[in-house]
């Protein structure tokens, strides 16, 4: 699997995720099509989604509703379209998006790994792969970014480091879409800064690819730590995403 074939993926998946078409993301202006998530959009992509703004570093492609469409060809004229997942401009948008009932919820940047970078680091530690039968007894609050209990279903695939018969780390990946699984990554606290969490998140890649499916990793930009793992683990940012969503929803996650 090259580069360009694993961000060909990337993109048709972004394209099943928000209508759009995978050329829509290549264009040097921004491209606007009607929200909708369809029967190939990632598995955790739930309605209502008032907007969704994707950009893989040429534009912005912005999924609307039909109702805010005005409202979001106002907001990507106003600034360049980079800087529109900036916090100062997003305030711009979310006083708007609020007297509709909606707000600025989730924004992430997700990474690629790089066929030119991507290796098997090692640990000091046995590492093993686990399979989806190997789960059913860590659906535990130290593996809570490994594991998904909600979606215990598409946790496929996973590699464990062990001191002994001891699990001291954990990376898994859900098949969250039919082309590309999302690793998640946890290390018990007393064995962090021992180079664990790249040892599994590069070794999980690649058995990933192995199995013809695309490692796609993602986190928030100020989660440093999680953003040096995957830039040591042979990962390259890839693409960033904003979603607008309802309000109530950001209030409940708030409380």
């Amino acid at each position: 699997m090259t580069n360009k074939e694993i961000m060909d993926i990337a993109m048709q998946q972004s394209a099943y995720d928000t209508n759009a078409k995978v050329s829509d993301f290549l264009q040097d202006t921004n491209v606007f099509v009607k929200s909708g998530v369809g029967p190939l959009a990632r598995k955790y992509y739930k309605e209502p989604i008032a907007c969704n703004f994707v950009s893989y570093g040429s534009n912005v492609v912005a999924s609307v509703k039909d109702e805010f469409k005005e409202i979001v060809e106002t907001y990507l004229s106003k600034f360049e379209f980079y800087h529109c997942f900036e916090t100062s401009n997003m305030h711009w948008l979310d006083e708007r998006m609020k007297e509709k009932g909606y707000r600025v919820c989730f924004m992430a940047e997700y990474f690629l790994p790089d066929m030119e970078r991507l290796k098997r680091l090692e640990c000091n530690y046995v590492l093993k792969v686990l399979e989806q039968k190997d789960f059913a007894d860590l659906y535990l609050p130290m593996w809570g970014n490994a594991l998904c209990a909600d979606r215990k279903e598409l946790d496929v695939l996973g590699v464990g480091a062990y001191d002994g018969e001891k699990l001291v780390g954990l990376a898994a990946c859900s098949a969250d879409c039919d082309n590309m699984w999302q690793i998640g990554v946890d290390v018990l606290p007393e064995y962090r800064r021992m180079g664990i969490a790249s040892s599994l998140t590069s070794n999980l890649a690649i058995e990933i690819i192995e199995r013809g499916k695309v490692p796609f990793y993602c986190c928030a930009w100020s989660n440093l730590k999680s953003v040096k793992n995957a830039l040591r683990s042979g990962f390259v940012p890839g693409w960033v995403e904003m979603t607008v969503k309802a309000a109530s929803l950001v209030d409940e996650m708030n409380k």
